[in-house]
C-alpha cells in the first residue's frame, strides 16, 4: 500500500514513516499544502493522510482542490481541531474519515487499512468481464481459471492469488494486498508466505503463455509471455 502523508512536523513525519514502514506501508512524505497536490497527482497513492494545519494551503484547501480536480483517493484527516464543526466541514469537503491528535499508532494503521480495503472493494473492477492472459482465461461467473479448454488445477490459495492478478493484468498488485486475499484473517501467517504461493504458482503456469513477474518494492504482476 502506498500512503501519501501530508504533515509539516518533521518529528511526526519521521515517526510515522518508520513505524508504518515496518508494517508494510510505503509512506511518501510532504510537509507543504501547495506541494501536496502535485505529489498527489504524481504518486497516485492508495490513501492520503492529511493534516489540517499546513503552510501555504491548509488541509481543507488541499482537499477541496483535489476533489475539484477529480482526485478520488480516500483521505484520512489528521486534526488537532477538536470541535464537531471542524470535523463536519472536513467530511463535507470530501474526507472519508478523521483521526484527532494525539492518536494511537495502531488506530492510525487500522483506519488507513480500512480506507484502502473499502476503496478496493468499491472500485469498479474488470473482474465482471472475462479476462485472458496468454493461454489463461478467467471466467468470473464460474470462478474458474482455464488453460485453453481445461480448468487449471490450483489450490485455493493459488487460485485466490492468480485471480487477483488476472483482474488487473499488466498491473502490479502489492504483496500486502495479495496477503489479505490469500490468507484472510490468518494473523499467525507471515507476509513471506505469499512468496511460497507465488513460487508454486509459477511452476503451474509454465507453458501457459502467462508470466508471473516480481517487481521489487511494488509486488507482482501477470502479463503475456513474450514469444
Amino acid at each position: 500500500m502506498k500512503l501519501l502523508l501530508v504533515e509539516d512536523d518533521p518529528s511526526m513525519q519521521t515517526t510515522l514513516q518508520r513505524t508504518l514502514g515496518r508494517r508494510m506501508i510505503d509512506v511518501r512524505l510532504c510537509g507543504d499544502g501547495a506541494q501536496a497536490l502535485a505529489q498527489w497527482r504524481a504518486l497516485e497513492p492508495d490513501v492520503v493522510a492529511l493534516d489540517l494545519s499546513l503552510p501555504n494551503l491548509d488541509g481543507l484547501q488541499v482537499l477541496a482542490q483535489a476533489r475539484a480536480e477529480g482526485l478520488r483517493t480516500p483521505v484520512l484527516l489528521l486534526t488537532a481541531r477538536g470541535t464537531v464543526g471542524d470535523r463536519v466541514v472536513g467530511l463535507n469537503t470530501g474526507a472519508d474519515d478523521y483521526l484527532p491528535k494525539p492518536f494511537d499508532l495502531d488506530e492510525l494503521e487500522a483506519r488507513i487499512r480500512a480506507l484502502h480495503r473499502r476503496n478496493q472493494s468499491s472500485a469498479p473492477e474488470s473482474a465482471n468481464a472475462l479476462q485472458q492472459v496468454g493461454g489463461l482465461r478467467y471466467e468470473p461467473d464460474s470462478g474458474a481459471i482455464y488453460h485453453r479448454a481445461d480448468v487449471l488445477e490450483l489450490t485455493p490459495r493459488e487460485l485466490a492469488l492468480l485471480k487477483a492478478l488476472m483482474v488487473k493484468p499488466g498491473h502490479a498488485v502489492s504483496k500486502e494486498r495479495l496477503f489479505e486475499l490469500v490468507f484472510p484473517g490468518e494473523a499467525d501467517v507471515q507476509y513471506e508466505a505469499v512468496e511460497v504461493v507465488v513460487y508454486r504458482l509459477r511452476k503451474k503456469l509454465a507453458g501457459t503463455g502467462a508470466l508471473l513477474m516480481t517487481l521489487r518494492g511494488l509486488g507482482y504482476l501477470l502479463r503475456e509471455e513474450s514469444a
